[in-house]
């Protein structure tokens, strides 16, 4: 097709071919209509974020490592959501770093395929694991089940099933079931979103379901039930308890919160494109929804740790906060 010369407009198909060679071969070139400056952003905006939750990350690991009293089995599903974060920022977040500063995916298909499996498997091991973490905390106060308490043995199952199951719904694009290619900026990988393939659409979907709207689903309801026995509490023998209803209603605010406009975004993009394979996005505001995810990595260790007061020196572990 190459040799067929055309003239269109004064300029053959040869020339126009050439022109936008990147859009067919990201691995060889830039996006040509992207100034440079639109990279040095994306880069300089993936350092400090991949610098910043690597080292946030890794102080919570390193804290949980040293201090005994934090190894208990509510904490176990905390420390993995900061592994799972720190994973994202050290495979993807640097990738995402030097794509972006050379200003195409220099690296090649095989590291399309490791970004895009690597991001996608432990974002949704960190969206599972505060879906596991609001139903450990509703295990605990609630008490569905009477007496039995949270042991080591439960939060491992948690972890377990966190892992296995995010595997499970990550690792169909490797095989054929869908894809991870060159996303429109030329710089990142994602699953294919823009095939019109039905099977990968049915990927989509299902992805989608699992991954996104049962999370969220586990989240609103363990802590709408959360909050329910705590009014119950309030108004009952220790009517002055507010101070504990609304340091968990800060929360859970700010729980769904963080989740919601760390991910809607891109869950959103991933299904308009899925429904509309030949809408036209400009390349820079189709990778907004994902660097925009990725930042998630940095706030996470902060909501869910640096609030609790069980890792705050300024506590004794006996307080444990909800």
């Amino acid at each position: 097709m190459d040799n067929i010369r055309i003239a269109v407009n004064g300029v053959s198909y040869n020339e126009a071919a050439e022109i936008y060679k990147p859009y067919a071969d990201p691995f060889t070139g830039p996006i040509t209509h992207l100034a440079p400056w639109n990279f040095a952003v994306l880069a300089t905006l993936m350092f400090v974020v991949t610098s910043l939750s690597l080292f946030e990350n890794f102080t919570v690991m390193l804290a949980t490592y040293k201090f005994k009293q934090l190894r208990q089995p509510l904490n176990y599903i905390i420390v993995n959501l900061s592994v799972a974060d720190f994973l994202v920022s050290l495979t993807g977040g640097t990738i995402s770093f030097l794509t972006n500063a050379k200003g195409y995916f220099f690296l090649g298909n095989w590291a399309c395929v490791l970004e895009g499996f690597a991001v996608t498997y432990f974002g949704i091991v960190a969206l599972w694991s505060l879906a596991v973490l609001s139903f450990e905390r509703f295990f605990v106060i609630c008490r569905p089940l009477g007496n039995v308490r949270l042991r080591g043995k439960h939060a491992a199952l948690g972890l377990l099933f966190v892992w296995t199951f995010s595997f499970i719904w990550t690792i169909p694009p490797v095989f054929g079931w869908c894809s991870y290619t060159v996303s429109k900026i030329g710089t990142t990988c994602e699953p294919n979103w823009y095939s019109n393939n039905i099977s990968n659409h049915t990927y989509i979907i299902t992805f989608f379901v699992t991954c996104f709207i049962m999370p969220l689903g586990v989240i609103i309801y363990c802590y709408g039930k959360l909050l329910q026995k705590l009014r119950k509490v309030s108004h009952g023998r220790l009517g002055n308890a507010k101070k504990p209803d609304r340091q968990v209603t800060r929360m859970v605010v700010v729980m769904i919160v963080a989740f919601m406009v760390g991910w809607t975004p891109y869950a959103a993009f991933s299904i308009i494109v899925t429904a509309c394979p030949t809408i036209y996005l400009d390349p820079r505001l189709a990778a907004a929804p994902a660097f925009f995810s990725k930042t998630a990595a940095v706030y996470n260790p902060v909501i869910y740790v640096f609030m609790n007061k069980q890792v705050s020196p300024s506590f004794p572990p006996e307080r444990i906060a909800i």
